[in-house]
Parts: C-alpha cells; structure tokens; sequence
C-alpha cells in the first residue's frame, strides 16, 4: 500500500499563493488518483482537488475554481496543489489520499472526489490565512 507525505502548509497572508506536495514515502503514486482535502476546527473532512492518476480526469470544489490547480508528476512521484489567491477561510489541515482507480467512476461517479472513496492517507500539513 502506498504511503503519503504531504510538506509545502505554512503562514500566508490573504491574497498569497502556497504549493502543498504529496510524495510516495512508499511506493509509487502511478496508479492511484490522488486527491487533496481539507479539514478547518470542527468542521467535516471536504474534498478540494482530486486528479486521476493519468492527470486527465479532474475534480475542484466550488469554492476554489479558478483559484487551486492540481497537478501530478509521475516521473518524481509526486502530486501538488497550488494554491493562489488564499483566503482565511482557505484555513485547515490538508491532507493528500491515495484511491484505487478501478471502478471509481463507475461506481461512484461525479462524487468520486469523497473522502470515503480514498483509502491511503498523509498526515496533514497545516495552513493558515491571516486577513
């Protein structure tokens, strides 16, 4: 089973730009979509961005079209999120997570981007908007 680690969270002021990474610490990432989700203090675990593992299929929630774009490269093992025109409450734990593809978009559709679909998890890197 792969395993995940995520790096890149940190302080930023409104308006700047953060770009998480997710790498295999084991295994490969090649045949896993990935996805990133957030989590705020108290709130559910949400799907942000996910990606399938030929970076042609993707997912972004609403509320950051246009402002997150996620990316994969194979060849370093390795999937990223950047992060642009961060807003306060852009604010949570990240975390990357590893889905087997088979059937996903079978079975699951335009929710394949759910926290339940994803098997293999990173321990979260915090990041933090100040207004």
């Amino acid at each position: 089973q792969v395993q995940l680690v995520e790096s890149g969270g940190g302080l930023v002021q409104t308006g700047g730009s953060l770009r998480l990474s997710c790498a295999a610490s084991k295994g490969t990432l090649d045949y896993y979509a990935i996805g990133w989700f957030r989590q705020a203090p108290g709130k559910e675990r949400e799907g942000v961005s996910c990606t399938s593992s030929s970076d042609v299929t993707k997912y972004s929630a609403d509320s950051v079209k246009g402002r997150f774009t996620i990316s994969r490269d194979n060849a370093n093992n390795t999937v990223y999120l950047q992060m642009n025109s961060l807003k306060p409450e852009d604010t949570a734990v990240y975390y990357c997570a590893a889905a087997n593809e088979y059937q996903l978009w079978a079975r699951y559709g335009s929710s394949w981007c759910t926290r339940a679909n994803f098997a293999s998890w990173g321990q979260g890197t915090q990041v933090t908007v100040s207004s």
